[in-house]
């Protein structure tokens, strides 16, 4: 199956199915030997994560538009707050106003394992997020305290943030993945690529393990090798 082009995903799936048939038949009596102990699954290749580049992401909020009024701005601060602090969709959907320190100019996040962590944003961010407060205190006065709010003011739900990412994404780049998670890749990876300790990025990424965070060195590299591909005399090809 790997030699006809099968992916070890698929080959491992269908060796699972028959690892469970033949432990079943075991069990049962049927046979005395089970030929899978034997069998080796293939090892699954590390994915390297989708991101988007630089230059795209500029062009996303320097040339896209995004509407006027509240809905606009939100649609705007959300792309702008994943992308700035590489925070996870369910984090972003649980931020609180109170969660936006505009002093020290850093968010308070809650993530995974109801672990706190704080991720520092610009000064130029902060200007966005002042006059989002605004028209947001405005819109909703009498809601609740959640920092993004639907359009009839109701708490953010994860297909809402999901279609405004695919959405504006889709307007600077074909790529399959468009995600809330690719904006947290790229954060990631931009962040890599800029010469970012990886200790650091695992700290902002709220990763219980540097393990985690390991793989957005592999893009980096990845980068470097091309550099290099182009720009050395040793690594010219042959004509």
């Amino acid at each position: 199956m790997l030699e006809s082009g099968a992916t070890t995903t698929t080959v491992n799936r269908k060796l699972s199915a028959l690892k469970s048939y033949y432990k079943f038949a075991l069990k049962c009596g049927f046979i005395i030997i089970n030929p899978m102990n034997k069998v080796v699954m293939p090892k699954n290749g590390k994915r390297l994560p989708a991101f988007v580049t630089t230059k795209k992401m500029t062009l996303l909020f320097q040339n896209v538009d995004f509407g006027e009024g509240f809905p606009g701005l939100r649609n705007r601060l959300i792309l702008e707050t994943l992308y700035a602090t590489g925070m996870r969709r369910a984090e972003l959907i649980g931020l609180k106003i109170a969660d936006a320190d505009m002093y020290n100019c850093r968010f308070r996040v809650m993530g995974k394992g109801n672990k706190e962590r704080m991720i520092p944003f610009s000064d130029s961010f902060k200007k966005i997020l002042e006059q989002y407060l605004i028209i947001r205190n405005e819109t909703f006065p009498t809601t609740n305290n959640d920092l993004f709010l639907t359009d009839k003011g109701n708490l953010l739900y994860p297909k809402f943030v999901y279609n405004i990412v695919r959405r504006y994404l889709s307007q600077v780049t074909s790529q399959a993945q468009r995600s809330p998670h690719t904006l947290r890749h790229t954060f990631a990876t931009h962040l890599t690529e800029n010469g970012a300790d990886l200790n650091a990025v695992k700290t902002l990424l709220g990763h219980s393990s540097l393990a985690s965070t390991q793989i957005y060195t592999h893009n980096s590299i990845e980068k470097l090798k091309r550099v290099y591909e182009q720009a050395h005399p040793k690594a010219l090809k042959k004509k």
